[in-house]
């Protein structure tokens, strides 16, 4: 089941971390959020104001060469991961993701984990049929960008309705 998309635009990197950090706050245990663009459209970014929703203090930066980074929030840890280098589809079974969103984190306060992937879409067909999209375009000016969210099965379909009012400073209210 896929839902209606949001579009917003923001004109800085600070406007789209507000953005992000207003998504992670719709975030639950046992989410992903896949994270689609080219080069240079704000992923890495997107993933910082996601990260700092969710109370992580640590800076957070791209996991290219790492594949995976765990970071703790306040009630969730998040895994940032970027599945840009992987040859292979079933490599992404071998990163062993959906087990530790399964997992309970071993952190005192946490009561489960979320992950963002950097170009998802790319492993979109080894993922549960239940994620948030975020596609990050070029915008107009240098700074702009322009983000769709696509609520892709129930667990985010559900969350639409308050996705869309909490993004309305960005998406016009659409």
């Amino acid at each position: 089941m896929t839902t209606g998309a949001i579009i917003a635009r923001t004109d800085s990197a600070d406007a789209t971390r507000a953005l992000a950090a207003e998504v992670a706050a719709s975030a639950g245990p046992g989410d992903i959020v896949v994270l689609a663009g080219d080069l240079g459209t704000g992923k890495t970014v997107w993933v910082q104001g996601f990260s700092r929703g969710l109370g992580v203090t640590e800076q957070v930066t791209s996991p290219t060469f790492t594949l995976v980074r765990p970071y703790l929030g306040t009630s969730l840890q998040l895994l940032h991961v970027d599945v840009y280098r992987l040859d292979h589809l079933s490599e992404v079974f071998d990163l062993g993701l959906l087990e530790q969103l399964d997992e309970r984190p071993r952190h005192a306060g946490l009561t489960g984990t979320v992950a963002c992937i950097e170009w998802g879409d790319l492993a979109e067909p080894a993922l549960p049929a239940d994620f948030l999209e975020v596609r990050l375009e070029l915008g107009e000016g240098d700074d702009d960008r322009v983000l769709r969210l696509v609520a892709v099965g129930a667990r985010w379909g559900a969350r639409m309705g308050t996705l869309r009012a909490a993004l309305s400073p960005w998406s016009g209210g659409q």
